[in-house]
Formats: structure tokens, C-alpha cells, sequence
């Protein structure tokens, strides 16, 4: 069976994973909380726990207050609960 020149529709496409473009969410994430005032942390030496889910969080540009990524350890939030957050703080 031949195929037609410039027809891929039956080839398979390498799916980007979403750890291959974690830089690219960040920046967008950091675009998104700067334009709200709030400051996203990115850990620096990352422990065990923050290996293994986490690695963010977000404090108030005026009152340098965190708001999200305290609650178990430093840095708990992972970039998807970032995310969430931010959507909702826009409202």
C-alpha cells in the first residue's frame, strides 16, 4: 500500500510531555502571578519531599506574605497547584 506524499495522519506523533516544557509553564505561571502582584519561589536545593512533589510557592508582592506552599513543608506546591491557584485568585 503506498502512501500519499505528505500525508501523516496515520503516522504516529510524538506527544510532548508536560516535564519537557516545565520551563515554559514556569515562565508563563511567573507572567500570570507577576501581573497579580504575587511573586512565584522556585526552590533552589530541593530536599527529598520536594523531589518528590513540589518545588513552588507564591507570596504577596506587598506584604510578603506565602500563600501558597507552606502548609506540609517549604515549597510543597507543585507547578499545577500554582496553577489552580491563580486561576482562581483572578476570578
Amino acid at each position: 500500500m503506498m502512501r500519499e506524499r505528505g500525508r501523516t495522519d496515520d503516522i504516529e506523533q510524538p506527544s510532548m510531555s508536560r516535564s519537557g516544557n516545565t520551563r515554559s509553564i514556569e515562565r508563563r505561571v511567573r507572567r500570570v502571578a507577576t501581573r497579580l502582584g504575587l511573586h512565584l519561589m522556585i526552590v533552589q536545593k530541593p530536599d527529598n519531599r520536594v523531589r518528590a512533589h513540589g518545588g513552588y510557592m507564591l507570596r504577596d508582592g506587598q506584604t510578603m506574605r506565602i500563600l501558597l506552599g507552606d502548609k506540609d513543608y517549604p515549597y510543597c506546591a507543585d507547578i499545577d497547584e500554582v496553577e489552580a491557584f491563580l486561576d482562581a485568585y483572578q476570578g
